[in-house]
Protein backbone atom coordinates (compact mmCIF):
# COMPACT_ATOMS: atom_id res chain seq x y z
CA UNK A 1 0.00 0.00 0.00
CA UNK A 2 2.82 2.73 0.86
CA UNK A 3 4.56 1.54 -1.69
CA UNK A 4 1.76 2.35 -4.20
CA UNK A 5 1.39 5.68 -2.87
CA UNK A 6 5.74 6.53 -3.08
CA UNK A 7 5.68 5.43 -6.60
CA UNK A 8 2.85 7.40 -7.10
CA UNK A 9 5.04 10.72 -6.60
CA UNK A 10 6.52 12.61 -9.63
CA UNK A 11 9.65 14.46 -10.02
CA UNK A 12 7.78 18.20 -10.29
CA UNK A 13 7.21 20.28 -7.27
CA UNK A 14 4.66 19.02 -5.10
CA UNK A 15 2.67 20.80 -2.84
CA UNK A 16 1.10 19.79 0.19
CA UNK A 17 -2.43 21.04 1.30
CA UNK A 18 -4.18 21.15 4.78
CA UNK A 19 -6.39 23.46 6.22
CA UNK A 20 -5.73 26.70 7.71
CA UNK A 21 -7.12 28.06 11.51
CA UNK A 22 -6.45 26.27 14.25
CA UNK A 23 -4.23 23.28 13.84
CA UNK A 24 -4.06 19.69 15.00
CA UNK A 25 -1.85 16.79 16.04
CA UNK A 26 -2.98 14.69 13.36
CA UNK A 27 -2.09 17.18 10.36
CA UNK A 28 0.80 18.52 12.00
CA UNK A 29 2.48 14.82 11.75
CA UNK A 30 0.94 14.01 8.61
CA UNK A 31 2.59 16.97 6.80
CA UNK A 32 5.87 15.95 9.01
CA UNK A 33 5.75 12.25 7.79
CA UNK A 34 5.44 12.98 4.20
CA UNK A 35 8.34 15.51 4.08
CA UNK A 36 10.34 12.50 5.24
CA UNK A 37 10.37 10.75 2.19
CA UNK A 38 12.67 12.26 -0.78
CA UNK A 39 9.80 13.15 -2.93
CA UNK A 40 8.41 15.24 -0.62
CA UNK A 41 11.19 16.67 1.28
CA UNK A 42 11.39 20.42 -0.47
CA UNK A 43 7.47 20.59 -0.89
CA UNK A 44 5.84 23.65 -0.49
CA UNK A 45 3.14 23.59 2.36
CA UNK A 46 -0.61 25.41 1.48
CA UNK A 47 -2.36 26.10 4.21
CA UNK A 48 -6.39 27.00 3.46
CA UNK A 49 -9.92 25.66 3.34
CA UNK A 50 -10.38 27.36 -0.61
CA UNK A 51 -11.33 24.45 -2.54
CA UNK A 52 -10.04 26.21 -5.65
CA UNK A 53 -6.55 26.46 -4.33
CA UNK A 54 -6.68 22.62 -3.09
CA UNK A 55 -7.55 21.37 -5.93
CA UNK A 56 -3.80 22.77 -6.75
CA UNK A 57 -2.43 20.82 -4.16
CA UNK A 58 -0.58 17.28 -5.33
CA UNK A 59 -1.86 15.83 -1.93
CA UNK A 60 -4.65 17.25 0.60
CA UNK A 61 -4.56 16.12 4.56
CA UNK A 62 -7.33 17.03 6.55
CA UNK A 63 -9.13 19.02 4.71
CA UNK A 64 -11.69 18.83 1.28
CA UNK A 65 -14.02 15.91 2.13
CA UNK A 66 -12.38 12.87 0.37
CA UNK A 67 -10.33 9.74 0.74
CA UNK A 68 -8.79 8.56 -2.64
CA UNK A 69 -5.32 7.38 -2.40
CA UNK A 70 -5.20 7.36 -5.91
CA UNK A 71 -5.33 11.14 -5.67
CA UNK A 72 -3.77 11.76 -3.15
CA UNK A 73 -6.57 12.86 -0.75
CA UNK A 74 -6.29 11.80 2.79
CA UNK A 75 -9.25 13.69 4.87
CA UNK A 76 -11.54 11.56 7.12
CA UNK A 77 -14.30 14.13 7.99
CA UNK A 78 -16.25 12.66 6.16
CA UNK A 79 -19.60 11.36 7.43
CA UNK A 80 -19.48 7.66 5.61
CA UNK A 81 -15.72 7.45 6.91
CA UNK A 82 -14.76 4.26 8.86
CA UNK A 83 -11.13 2.94 7.55
CA UNK A 84 -9.06 1.98 10.34
CA UNK A 85 -5.50 0.43 10.13
CA UNK A 86 -5.07 -3.10 9.09
CA UNK A 87 -5.78 -5.40 12.24
CA UNK A 88 -6.97 -2.20 14.55
CA UNK A 89 -10.41 -1.24 15.73
CA UNK A 90 -9.14 2.75 15.88
CA UNK A 91 -10.94 4.90 13.14
CA UNK A 92 -7.92 6.53 11.52
CA UNK A 93 -7.45 10.44 11.62
CA UNK A 94 -5.13 12.41 8.55
CA UNK A 95 -2.04 11.12 10.60
CA UNK A 96 -3.64 7.70 10.78
CA UNK A 97 -4.11 7.87 6.51
CA UNK A 98 -0.77 9.38 5.67
CA UNK A 99 0.97 6.35 8.62
CA UNK A 100 -1.24 3.82 6.80
CA UNK A 101 0.09 4.76 2.86
CA UNK A 102 3.71 5.78 3.29
CA UNK A 103 4.80 5.07 6.56
CA UNK A 104 6.17 1.38 5.02
CA UNK A 105 7.85 3.94 2.74
CA UNK A 106 9.11 6.14 5.59
CA UNK A 107 10.07 2.82 7.64
CA UNK A 108 11.83 1.26 4.40
CA UNK A 109 13.85 4.95 3.48
CA UNK A 110 15.00 5.09 7.22
CA UNK A 111 16.64 1.36 7.27
CA UNK A 112 17.67 1.60 3.58
CA UNK A 113 15.80 -1.31 2.65
CA UNK A 114 13.04 -2.31 0.44
CA UNK A 115 9.62 -2.24 1.17
CA UNK A 116 8.53 -5.54 1.34
CA UNK A 117 11.70 -6.65 4.53
CA UNK A 118 10.31 -8.61 6.82
CA UNK A 119 11.43 -6.12 9.47
CA UNK A 120 9.69 -3.06 7.75
CA UNK A 121 6.21 -4.84 8.41
CA UNK A 122 7.07 -5.34 11.96
CA UNK A 123 8.16 -1.68 12.97
CA UNK A 124 4.70 -0.35 10.58
CA UNK A 125 3.05 -2.45 13.19
CA UNK A 126 4.32 -2.01 16.37
CA UNK A 127 4.47 2.43 15.06
CA UNK A 128 1.06 2.27 14.59
CA UNK A 129 0.07 0.63 18.02
CA UNK A 130 2.39 2.31 19.82
CA UNK A 131 2.29 6.12 18.62
CA UNK A 132 -0.52 6.91 15.59
CA UNK A 133 -3.25 5.18 16.76
CA UNK A 134 -3.48 7.73 20.18
CA UNK A 135 -3.57 10.28 17.97
CA UNK A 136 -6.18 8.54 15.70
CA UNK A 137 -8.20 8.16 18.60
CA UNK A 138 -7.70 11.46 20.53
CA UNK A 139 -8.85 13.56 16.97
CA UNK A 140 -11.81 11.48 16.59
CA UNK A 141 -12.78 11.85 19.95
CA UNK A 142 -12.84 8.06 20.97
CA UNK A 143 -11.18 7.42 24.78
CA UNK A 144 -9.04 4.58 25.90
CA UNK A 145 -11.83 3.40 28.20
CA UNK A 146 -15.15 2.71 27.88
CA UNK A 147 -17.24 6.08 29.21
CA UNK A 148 -20.18 4.26 30.19
CA UNK A 149 -18.18 1.26 31.93
CA UNK A 150 -16.36 3.58 33.66
CA UNK A 151 -19.14 5.42 35.05
CA UNK A 152 -21.22 1.97 35.85
CA UNK A 153 -17.96 1.11 37.81
CA UNK A 154 -18.36 4.33 40.16
CA UNK A 155 -14.19 5.13 39.46
CA UNK A 156 -12.98 8.04 39.73
CA UNK A 157 -9.66 9.55 38.83
CA UNK A 158 -7.37 10.09 41.97
CA UNK A 159 -5.29 13.17 40.48
CA UNK A 160 -5.50 15.27 37.56
CA UNK A 161 -2.47 14.15 34.94
CA UNK A 162 -2.71 17.92 33.50
CA UNK A 163 -4.68 17.04 30.36
CA UNK A 164 -1.24 15.83 28.28
CA UNK A 165 -0.65 14.17 25.43
CA UNK A 166 0.58 14.37 22.27
CA UNK A 167 -2.52 15.90 21.00
CA UNK A 168 -2.33 18.49 23.79
CA UNK A 169 0.88 19.02 23.21
CA UNK A 170 0.39 20.29 19.63
CA UNK A 171 -2.99 22.20 21.01
CA UNK A 172 -0.69 24.49 23.28
CA UNK A 173 1.22 25.50 20.34
CA UNK A 174 -1.70 26.89 18.44
CA UNK A 175 -1.81 31.19 19.40
CA UNK A 176 -3.73 32.57 22.43
CA UNK A 177 -7.46 33.90 21.79
CA UNK A 178 -6.22 37.47 22.75
CA UNK A 179 -2.64 37.32 20.79
CA UNK A 180 -2.40 40.20 18.78
CA UNK A 181 -3.12 39.84 15.28
CA UNK A 182 -1.17 41.41 11.56
CA UNK A 183 -4.05 43.36 10.05
CA UNK A 184 -2.70 42.10 6.71
CA UNK A 185 -4.47 38.97 6.02
CA UNK A 186 -1.29 37.34 4.03
CA UNK A 187 0.70 38.46 7.50
CA UNK A 188 -1.92 36.82 9.30
CA UNK A 189 -1.55 33.31 7.44
CA UNK A 190 2.37 33.76 7.80
CA UNK A 191 2.33 34.07 11.13
CA UNK A 192 -0.66 31.41 11.59
CA UNK A 193 1.59 28.95 9.39
CA UNK A 194 4.92 29.72 11.10
CA UNK A 195 3.22 28.41 14.65
CA UNK A 196 1.93 25.40 12.84
CA UNK A 197 5.32 24.41 11.31
CA UNK A 198 6.47 24.57 14.92
CA UNK A 199 3.93 22.21 16.01
CA UNK A 200 5.06 19.68 13.00
CA UNK A 201 8.38 19.60 14.04
CA UNK A 202 7.77 19.22 17.83
CA UNK A 203 5.27 16.48 17.20
CA UNK A 204 7.52 14.85 14.36
CA UNK A 205 10.41 14.95 16.22
CA UNK A 206 8.74 12.67 18.64
CA UNK A 207 7.77 10.35 15.97
CA UNK A 208 11.05 10.27 14.84
CA UNK A 209 12.42 9.33 18.22
CA UNK A 210 10.08 6.29 18.36
CA UNK A 211 11.37 5.68 14.47
CA UNK A 212 14.99 5.70 15.71
CA UNK A 213 14.04 3.32 18.94
CA UNK A 214 11.95 0.63 17.54
CA UNK A 215 14.65 0.28 14.11
CA UNK A 216 17.98 1.07 16.30
CA UNK A 217 17.01 -0.52 19.54
CA UNK A 218 13.92 -2.40 20.04
CA UNK A 219 14.05 -4.46 16.74
CA UNK A 220 17.20 -5.51 17.40
CA UNK A 221 16.54 -6.61 20.92
CA UNK A 222 13.84 -9.16 19.33
CA UNK A 223 16.57 -11.46 18.77
CA UNK A 224 18.12 -11.20 22.26
CA UNK A 225 14.55 -12.33 23.90
CA UNK A 226 13.61 -14.76 21.40
CA UNK A 227 17.09 -16.47 22.24
CA UNK A 228 16.55 -16.12 26.57
CA UNK A 229 13.23 -17.15 26.12
CA UNK A 230 14.24 -20.34 24.11
CA UNK A 231 16.40 -21.47 27.21
CA UNK A 232 14.84 -20.19 29.99
CA UNK A 233 13.56 -24.06 31.10
CA UNK A 234 17.40 -24.88 31.61
CA UNK A 235 16.84 -21.99 34.69
CA UNK A 236 13.17 -23.33 36.07
CA UNK A 237 11.13 -26.41 34.73
CA UNK A 238 8.10 -24.29 34.15
CA UNK A 239 9.79 -21.48 32.20
CA UNK A 240 8.92 -18.94 35.29
CA UNK A 241 12.83 -17.26 35.33
CA UNK A 242 14.00 -15.14 31.94
CA UNK A 243 17.79 -14.98 31.89
CA UNK A 244 19.94 -12.50 30.09
CA UNK A 245 23.60 -12.99 29.82
CA UNK A 246 25.46 -10.05 28.94
CA UNK A 247 23.17 -7.18 29.49
CA UNK A 248 19.61 -6.39 29.43
CA UNK A 249 18.11 -5.07 26.28
CA UNK A 250 13.93 -4.20 26.39
CA UNK A 251 12.51 -7.05 26.78
CA UNK A 252 8.32 -6.52 27.68
CA UNK A 253 6.99 -6.10 24.15
CA UNK A 254 8.79 -9.16 23.02
CA UNK A 255 7.99 -11.46 25.84
CA UNK A 256 4.53 -10.79 25.80
CA UNK A 257 4.15 -11.41 22.21
CA UNK A 258 6.27 -14.85 22.59
CA UNK A 259 4.31 -16.15 25.39
CA UNK A 260 0.73 -14.60 23.09
CA UNK A 261 2.22 -16.80 20.33
CA UNK A 262 3.46 -19.90 22.52
CA UNK A 263 -0.23 -19.99 24.21
CA UNK A 264 -0.87 -22.02 27.45
CA UNK A 265 -1.00 -20.54 31.19
CA UNK A 266 2.62 -20.75 31.89
CA UNK A 267 4.27 -17.33 32.49
CA UNK A 268 7.34 -15.57 33.14
CA UNK A 269 7.86 -14.70 36.43
CA UNK A 270 11.36 -13.14 37.06
CA UNK A 271 14.11 -11.47 34.37
CA UNK A 272 17.21 -12.00 35.86
CA UNK A 273 20.16 -9.70 34.35
CA UNK A 274 23.76 -7.79 34.64
CA UNK A 275 23.58 -4.25 35.84
CA UNK A 276 26.09 -3.81 32.83
CA UNK A 277 28.18 -5.54 30.50
CA UNK A 278 31.18 -6.54 32.20
CA UNK A 279 31.85 -9.88 34.22
CA UNK A 280 32.07 -7.93 37.73
CA UNK A 281 28.68 -7.04 37.73
CA UNK A 282 25.93 -7.05 40.08
CA UNK A 283 22.86 -8.32 38.94
CA UNK A 284 19.11 -7.69 39.02
CA UNK A 285 15.88 -9.66 39.39
CA UNK A 286 13.06 -7.61 38.02
CA UNK A 287 9.39 -8.95 38.27
CA UNK A 288 7.31 -9.19 34.53
CA UNK A 289 4.39 -6.76 35.09
CA UNK A 290 0.81 -8.26 34.60
CA UNK A 291 0.52 -5.60 31.28
CA UNK A 292 3.89 -3.77 29.55
CA UNK A 293 2.26 -0.40 31.47
CA UNK A 294 1.11 -1.70 35.01
CA UNK A 295 2.55 -1.35 38.19
CA UNK A 296 1.20 -4.86 39.45
CA UNK A 297 3.37 -7.28 38.84
CA UNK A 298 2.47 -11.22 37.87
CA UNK A 299 5.10 -12.06 40.85
CA UNK A 300 6.32 -9.88 43.17
CA UNK A 301 9.19 -10.25 45.14
CA UNK A 302 8.67 -11.78 48.63
CA UNK A 303 7.02 -8.99 51.11
CA UNK A 304 9.75 -10.11 53.96
CA UNK A 305 12.33 -8.96 51.82
CA UNK A 306 10.84 -5.79 50.78
CA UNK A 307 12.77 -2.89 51.57
CA UNK A 308 15.77 -4.45 53.11
CA UNK A 309 19.23 -4.08 51.97
CA UNK A 310 22.74 -6.23 52.16
CA UNK A 311 23.49 -8.04 55.50
CA UNK A 312 19.86 -8.33 56.60
CA UNK A 313 18.48 -8.79 53.34
CA UNK A 314 21.06 -11.84 53.70
CA UNK A 315 19.53 -12.90 57.02
CA UNK A 316 16.03 -12.45 55.96
CA UNK A 317 16.18 -14.55 52.33
CA UNK A 318 18.52 -16.47 52.88
CA UNK A 319 20.47 -15.79 50.08
CA UNK A 320 23.75 -14.62 50.40
CA UNK A 321 25.12 -11.50 48.57
CA UNK A 322 22.07 -9.58 48.50
CA UNK A 323 22.22 -6.22 47.57
CA UNK A 324 18.40 -5.30 47.71
CA UNK A 325 15.33 -5.48 46.93
CA UNK A 326 12.36 -2.49 46.48
CA UNK A 327 9.94 -1.68 48.82
CA UNK A 328 7.51 -2.10 46.03
CA UNK A 329 8.85 -5.41 45.81
CA UNK A 330 9.40 -5.44 41.84
CA UNK A 331 12.68 -5.47 41.93
CA UNK A 332 16.08 -6.22 43.86
CA UNK A 333 19.32 -7.74 42.98
CA UNK A 334 22.38 -9.60 44.43
CA UNK A 335 26.12 -9.62 43.73
CA UNK A 336 26.62 -12.38 41.38
CA UNK A 337 24.22 -13.98 38.97
CA UNK A 338 24.17 -17.17 41.37
CA UNK A 339 22.56 -15.27 43.75
CA UNK A 340 19.91 -13.49 42.02
CA UNK A 341 19.45 -16.62 40.36
CA UNK A 342 18.69 -18.39 43.75
CA UNK A 343 16.62 -15.30 44.98
CA UNK A 344 14.58 -15.84 41.92
CA UNK A 345 13.85 -19.40 42.66
CA UNK A 346 13.29 -18.84 46.28
CA UNK A 347 10.75 -16.38 45.76
CA UNK A 348 9.19 -18.75 43.51
CA UNK A 349 7.90 -20.83 46.21
CA UNK A 350 6.99 -18.22 48.66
Amino acid sequence: MAETAAKRLKTSPISIGTHNGHFHADEALAVYMLRLLPAYQSSQLIRTRDPALLQTCHTVVDVGGEYDAAANRYDHHQRTFSTTFPGRPTKLSSAGLVYMHFGKAIIAHHLSVAEDAEEVGVIWNKIYESFIEALDAHDNGISAYDPKAIAAAGLEKRFSDGGFSLGAMVGRLNPNWNDPVPADPVQAQQVEDEKFLTASARIGEEFSRDLNYYTKAWLPARDIVHKAYATRLEYDSQGRILVFDGQSVPWKDHLYTLEGNEGGDAKVLYVLYPEKPTPDAKWRVQTVPVTKDSFESRKSLPEAWRGFRDEKLDEISGVPGGVFVHAAGFIGGNKTFDGALAMAVKALEL
